[in-house]
């Protein structure tokens, strides 16, 4: 094995050995071997090209090619053209598959599974690493930058998976090292013998072993990935925990695993949601197919000093069974009764008590307090979540937006406490209000305002790194950077809603979680959230989502379609649970905010842009498509099909070309010579025709009627080169034919197969273009008026 093909060998393996770490993202590992197969194809392909030689540009070109034509036999077989040329038909199936997979990414926990978009994803990411890694270890030769498509292959998969990450570091790591050996090797070997060092002494074997810069190698690579291994071992910990007012986040418990603690939202949601890892906090299972809405809220906060929020110091009763009826609830809101089963980790210490909005009773060991107004449990005596399972009942409530619209004034035991604001608010969060929510007719117009300027319109970005700020001008500093996230969002959104004297408290707690394979849901550190909640008498305390890209919408906050649920690709609850959906598109000739929020909005419906009677490409696109794909594939046969057509002019017979007889011949005499190098004798331009012709003789092992013929070419092909009157020679053609006959027979299968698919002479095709590149410059040159200057004169005069 050549030392290229050894370096193209081991940057195959050493980017299956990093994709290993791939492995614990998804159930089951046949992927693996499916992506070591088109790695594989991929890799050849970059061996016959470097082979004929093609330039690097064109090696990597036809690699990607390759890629791409199998990826679309093994994704998009039914959609292609001929089952492997990409069509149009195929690119928008390789859309909709990663779509698909991009969802399936956010939806389930690990392991997912391997559905057609997550496994597109991760073999096309595979072959498209093994690319990089080839390209630069092998068709550049340089290994060491190799190492960084590596190793964002192996960090991408780190960063999501969790347990044995340790073990396909050092798998990656071996492979890495094992690369870079064999770089060295194939570098010295272009000196020569590789020498070996100190002999071992008279009793030591022939070759001495291992040579001295391999067994340097070795040592420096063991050397490194020990250091790699061991070094974190003795770093501090930067881990952060999901409400942790203490700083000590997810640290080490008695119970062996880390704790979670409680309750500064303000300052520590932020830590969970930058966590490095994702770390499961509960799971549960519910009887509702709906989990888009279905909130996991722990404590709500109604006490705003114009600081912070914090739940208000009220007093708490034995858990009730089952819970009053939530305050302001009318008998005419439509409701659907579930059941959840929720368990928590044992890491997951935290004592509020998650449960889904509003409860209507709970079933749970240990001691538990309720607090009535905000509807929670609360651990009494050291009571907390840590490894418990318990059953909620609740309610899925769903007000229509004419009931919201509708709403009378609250109560003022609601009203008082929950629309008072301190003092020392800026007046710009007061003013804001108003401007944003100007000629809205009623309190939920104002409602739905305020969201939508924070989700949509108001230009604010979501950032988990913007610091939380305190005191009382962080929400107008917010309001000003428009750059945070939930707790930046929620907190201000309540505030102006109480400025408009609409009563509003802000509950904190997670996201509905990620549904996995087996039906349940799970919930992690990332998906802690906080989201406001403003009170309407006859529904309730009612949540509004204006955190951008964090959470869904509410299906009644869309004033378009009152009641309805119309978001694209947002479910939400079924039809026999809420009032009917319109049956027909809006008429509006904008697009409502929530869709904006989703997706931009380039008409005025989706299908706007679509005939009534169209569906699919017309005939001609797709004829122009198809014409295309097959110009794209025929890309990596053009060497095969350049001599063709060069062999066919060079051999036609003499009267059809119109060149005189000494044309012909050297014609004839350089398709032998390039038909030879086809076939592994490269030409030598320093000989003469008759020792040329005896060089192609001996290593071609040709017959004695082939020699002859070959011998009678070498003659003509003088008597053009040295004859004052050279004669015309009959039947050079033939003569042609019989030696490339011959050097076919003696060649071996691999041979004849690389001399017809990637003939080593179609290089003479970039040479020609690279001379004839020169001879433009020096003409271009050389026609460039050049000015003379007397001698002495200055230049800048």
């Amino acid at each position: 094995m050549s030392g290229r093909a050894r370096l193209a060998l081991c940057a195959w393996a050493a980017t299956l050995m990093a994709a290993c770490a791939l492995l614990p993202l998804v159930s089951g590992t046949l992927w693996i071997l499916q992506a070591a197969l088109l790695l594989c194809a991929q890799s050849v392909v970059g061996v016959l090209a470097r082979g004929v030689p093609l330039a690097r540009p064109l090696t990597v070109a036809a690699q990607a090619l390759v890629t791409l034509l199998l990826l679309t036999a093994v994704f998009a077989r039914e959609q292609a053209v001929a089952w492997f040329v990409p069509g149009p038909r195929a690119f928008d199936h390789f859309l909709r598959l990663l779509e698909a997979g991009a969802e399936d990414i956010g939806r389930y926990a690990i392991p997912a599974p391997l559905s057609g978009g997550i496994k597109l994803m991760i073999i096309g990411g595979v072959l498209a690493i093994g690319l990089a890694v080839d390209a630069l270890a092998v068709t550049y030769r340089s290994a060491a930058p190799a190492g960084l498509p590596l190793l964002a292959l192996y960090s991408v998969a780190a960063g999501l998976s969790d347990g044995a990450a340790w073990l396909w570091f050092v798998v990656a790591a071996a492979g890495y090292l094992m690369l870079l050996l064999a770089e060295g090797r194939e570098r010295l070997s272009q000196w020569g013998r590789v020498f070996s060092g100190a002999s071992g002494g008279p009793g030591a074997p022939a070759g001495g072993g291992a040579v001295a810069p391999v067994r340097t190698g070795r040592r420096i690579g063991a050397v490194a990935l020990g250091a790699a291994l061991v070094v974190p071992l003795g770093l501090p910990a930067l881990d952060g925990g999901l409400l942790d007012g203490t700083g000590t986040g997810v640290g080490a418990g008695p119970g062996g695993g880390g704790t979670i603690s409680a309750v500064n939202p303000l300052v520590s949601l932020r830590d969970s949601l930058n966590v490095d890892q994702d770390r499961e906090v509960m799971s549960y299972r519910t009887n509702s197919d709906e989990t888009d809405d279905l909130y996991l809220r722990i404590v709500s906060l109604d006490d705003f000093d114009g600081t912070s929020w914090k739940p208000a110091q009220r007093r708490i009763v034995n858990v009730p069974d089952p819970f009053p009826s939530p305050a302001g609830l009318g008998p005419d809101v439509r409701r659907t009764e579930i059941d959840t089963r929720i368990s928590a980790a044992k890491g997951y210490q935290q004592n509020w008590l998650p449960m889904p909005y509003p409860a209507t009773g709970v079933d749970i060991d240990g001691d538990w307090r309720f607090e009535p107004v905000g509807r929670t449990l609360v651990g009494d005596h050291g009571q907390d979540t840590g490894g418990l399972s318990y059953g909620v009942r609740s309610m899925i409530v769903q007000p229509t937006a004419e009931q919201l619209r509708n709403a009378p004034e609250p109560d003022e035991s609601i009203r008082r406490p929950f629309t008072q604001v301190p003092q020392s608010l800026p007046p710009v969060v007061a003013q804001t209000a108003r401007d944003v929510t100007a000629d809205s007719a009623n309190d939920y117009e104002r409602a739905v305002k305020l969201q939508d300027w924070f989700a949509v319109s108001g230009g604010f970005t979501y950032d988990t790194e913007v610091q939380v700020g305190s005191g009382s001008s962080a929400i107008a500093r917010f309001l000003r950077d428009k750059e945070g996230f939930c707790i930046h969002y929620s907190f201000a959104m309540a505030a102006m809603a109480r400025t408009l004297d609409i009563p509003a408290r802000v509950a904190v707690g997670f996201t509905p979680g990620s549904p996995q394979g087996d039906g349940s849901m799970t919930v992690g550190l990332r998906d802690a959230h906080a989201w406001p909640e403003l009170y309407f008498e006859g529904v309730g305390w009612t949540r509004f989502e204006p955190t951008p890209s964090r959470g869904t919408t509410p299906s009644y906050t869309q004033t378009e379609a009152p009641g309805s649920s119309n978001l694209p690709d947002v479910p939400q609850p079924t039809q026999s649970a809420s009032s009917a959906p319109s049956a027909a598109p809006s008429s509006s000739a904008s697009c409502t905010p929530q869709e904006a929020r989703l997706e931009p909005c380039g008409s005025e419906s989706p299908q706007a842009g679509v005939g009534a009677g169209d569906d699919g490409p017309r005939p001609p696109a797709v004829a122009a498509w198809a014409l295309g794909g097959l110009a794209v594939a025929a890309l990596p046969l053009l060497p095969m099909l350049w001599r063709m057509r060069t062999r066919a002019v060079r051999l036609a017979p003499r009267g059809l070309t119109g060149e005189g007889p000494a044309a012909h011949t050297l014609a004839v005499w350089q398709e032998v010579i390039d038909t030879a190098w086809d076939h592994g004798i490269p030409p030598d331009e320093s000989r003469t025709p008759r020792k040329a012709a005896a060089r192609i003789v001996r290593l071609g092992r040709l017959d004695e009627p082939a020699a002859a013929a070959l011998h009678r070419l070498a003659g003509a092909v003088e008597q053009v080169l040295y004859a004052p009157r050279p004669h015309r020679a009959p039947g050079l053609t033939e003569d042609a034919r019989s030696v490339a006959t011959a050097l076919s027979a003696q060649a071996g299968r691999g041979t004849r197969l690389r001399a017809r698919l990637a003939p080593r002479s179609a290089v003479r095709v970039l040479w020609a273009a690279s001379a004839r590149y020169a001879a433009l410059r020096a003409e271009l040159s050389a026609r460039r008026p050049t000015v003379r200057r007397p001698f002495g004169a200055s230049r800048s005069g």
